[in-house]
Formats: C-alpha cells, sequence, structure tokens
C-alpha cells in the first residue's frame, strides 16, 4: 500500500487487509481499471491515502500518492458555492429568473430565461437539454471551447421539460451558472473559485485551469480510456474548456475532502444559503435513495445516515464520494471511465470506508 505523509497506517488490521486497500486492488485486478486512489479522513481525524495499479500503463511508474486528478463534475459544487455565496451578498437572486443576469441570451424552442430559475439551474430542475457531446470531446481533446459556443449547442434543441416539473442532469445548467457568476462579478470564473474557496480555505493541490491549459500541473497518474478494441488511450492531456462550470477543475482525493469537510462545517457558506444547497429533490435517475440539492447530492449509508457529495467522470478519471456531517470523509478516484459493475464497486467502497 502506497501511503500519504499525511498519517500514518497499517497495511494490516486486526490481521485482516486493510478494507480500503483491499477495495482499490479489486478496482484494478478485478475491474480492469489502471490505477485507483483513495484519501480517508476517519472518526479519529486523522487522513489516510492509498494507492493501487500503476500511473503510468506505458513506464510501469507508481501511482503519486494524493497526486492530482481531473475532477469533472465535482466541480459543480464548487461552482455552486460560489452562486450561493453572491446570494448571501445579495448580487443574486436564487429565485430570480436567468433573464435578471442574462438578459436576452437563453432563448430556443420551449426555452425562456424569464421562466428559468437561479435555483432550478442549479439543482437540474430547468429543463435544459445537453450540450456535452462526448464523441466529438474523445475525437478533438486538445479543442478550445467558448461558453456560448456549448450554449448554442444545447439552445439548438429542443426543452426537454417545462421549467421546476421534473429533474434531469444537464451540465447546461451550470454552463449558466458560471455565465451568471462572470456577469454579475466581473472576473473570470476561475479568478473567483480560487479566490473564493481554494484559497479561503487552503485547497493547497486544486485549481481551475486556466484558457489553454492542457496537462495537470503537479505529480499525477496518467488517465485513460478504453477504446472499442480494448487498448488504453491516453487522456491525461486535454482543454478542459468544454466542461468549464461544470467540469473544469484539477485537484486531489485528499483536497476532495478537505472542500466537502469545509462547506458542510460552515466555512464557505453562511447557515441560511447552506440549508438552500442541502434542500433536495429526488435524484432517481443517478441511483436508488439519491437526492439533488444545490450542487450537491445526497446518497444513504448502509450504516444508517447519509453522505454529502457530487461524483464527476471526465475522460481519463472518475471521483466519487463525500463527506458526513460529523467530519467523516471518503473520495476515491480511478483512472478511467469505469463500467457499471466498476462503478457500483467503487461507490462500495465509499459507502465501506465511511461505515468502517
Amino acid at each position: 500500500m502506497t501511503v500519504g505523509a499525511l498519517a500514518p497506517t497499517a497495511a494490516f488490521a486486526g490481521g485482516k487487509p486493510d478494507s480500503v486497500q483491499s477495495s482499490l486492488n479489486a478496482l484494478v485486478k478485478d475491474d480492469g481499471l489502471p490505477a485507483a486512489l483513495a484519501a480517508v479522513k476517519g472518526r479519529d481525524g486523522r487522513t489516510r491515502t492509498y494507492t493501487a495499479g500503476v500511473g503510468d500503463l506505458a513506464t510501469g511508474a507508481k501511482v503519486p500518492a494524493d497526486g492530482q486528478i481531473r475532477i469533472g463534475s465535482n466541480t459543480k459544487p464548487f461552482t455552486a458555492v460560489v452562486v450561493l455565496q453572491l446570494v448571501a451578498e445579495g448580487k443574486v437572486g436564487l429565485d430570480s429568473p436567468v433573464e435578471t443576469y442574462l438578459p436576452g441570451l437563453l432563448r430556443g424552442d420551449g426555452i425562456d430565461g424569464r421562466n428559468i430559475t437561479v435555483r432550478q439551474l442549479l439543482q437540474h430542475t430547468s429543463g435544459l437539454p445537453e450540450y456535452v457531446d462526448k464523441g466529438s470531446i474523445l475525437a478533438g481533446p486538445m479543442r478550445y471551447y467558448e461558453p456560448r459556443e456549448l450554449l448554442d449547442a444545447a439552445l439548438a434543441q429542443k426543452a426537454h421539460f417545462a421549467p421546476g416539473t421534473s429533474w434531469e442532469y444537464s451540465n447546461t445548467n451550470y454552463l449558466l451558472a458560471g455565465l451568471i457568476i462572470q456577469k454579475v462579478t466581473g472576473r473570470p470564473l476561475g479568478e473567483e473559485i480560487n479566490r473564493r474557496i481554494v484559497d479561503r480555505i487552503g485547497l493547497r493541490h486544486t485549481y481551475f485551469p486556466t484558457p489553454g491549459d492542457t496537462g495537470i500541473r503537479e505529480a499525477h497518474p496518467k488517465g485513460y480510456n478504453r477504446d472499442a478494441d480494448g487498448s488504453f488511450r491516453d487522456y491525461t492531456e486535454l482543454d478542459p474548456s468544454w466542461g468549464w462550470a461544470a467540469g473544469a477543475v484539477v485537484s486531489t482525493t485528499t483536497d476532495l475532502n478537505s472542500f466537502f469537510a469545509a462547506l458542510l462545517g460552515g466555512r464557505l457558506l453562511p447557515a441560511a444559503q447552506l440549508a438552500e444547497m442541502r434542500t433536495t429533490v429526488p435524484a432517481d435517475g443517478v441511483g436508488p435513495g439519491i437526492r439533488y440539492g444545490l450542487g450537491l447530492m445526497s446518497r444513504p449509508l448502509s450504516c444508517g445516515g447519509l453522505y454529502w457529495g457530487h461524483g464527476g467522470t471526465i475522460p481519463g478519471y472518475r471521483t466519487v464520494g463525500g463527506a458526513t456531517d460529523d467530519g467523516r470523509a471518503t473520495s476515491i478516484a480511478v483512472t478511467m471511465i469505469p463500467g457499471d459493475e466498476a462503478e457500483q464497486h467503487a461507490e462500495a467502497a465509499v459507502d465501506a470506508a465511511l461505515c468502517r
């Protein structure tokens, strides 16, 4: 087991292999993922880091302990926090229409920014269609996208339902949330996320990539996609502009734990806005018992209670995990988008780590 410098831990406890390490080993050996990383903050307050597999399939290099990964849609809680901070500052109204901040921008077939609220964007109840074209992204991972170009791809489609009448996950909601942040603050989205969250709580290995930044800055395992012939293609280097407010952030499993713990602990939002963030609707399309707040998901634990987090997928990487109200936290990352069975195994590993 590779153990980070945050706190020592033993690979065996009571004569049995560490359950987290065993879970990561199985994700590599049984599910065929190149590598897995985890950070677990236990009831004792100590953080333990774990790795399995190899960080580079070509060279066989080790997985760096607590290495940086692209966190995909775990970016959404960061974006939601900035919006809710602006709500607390009186600069954004949660139930105000998008039109208030982006006049005339949101128009399409069944789509009207005068009828969609900021809350509906953050909670995925707007009915806006998805802009992401996974095939195009995999075919041209180094291409740069302007947010407006992405929005145009969504507006070329028909609304999926009337605002507020249903729930459906759509990255377009967070594209618009990012545009609102920029319009209200007059600053780039990445600067606001870095200033209001990353610097504020001291996330030393987390950043929002600048335009044209296609690499990962610190030690990291390479990320892959499995082609139809079973071979692995390296997607470590890519332009994350297509993910932007919905999925561009780079972080580590330890920093993700710190973020969710700080969020739930009231260090990023006033009590009123945190309560709004934790007000949920059913998100059965994600999984049984899962509910969605404002950029935050709750998932039931097998040992009772629930944990709060999100999850993220981007070519090369998948992250799962979150934190409990009493300070426990677990984040697991794998270096390939897993299949359904491997995804279930990763989620089960989070549950086991939080419940042990």
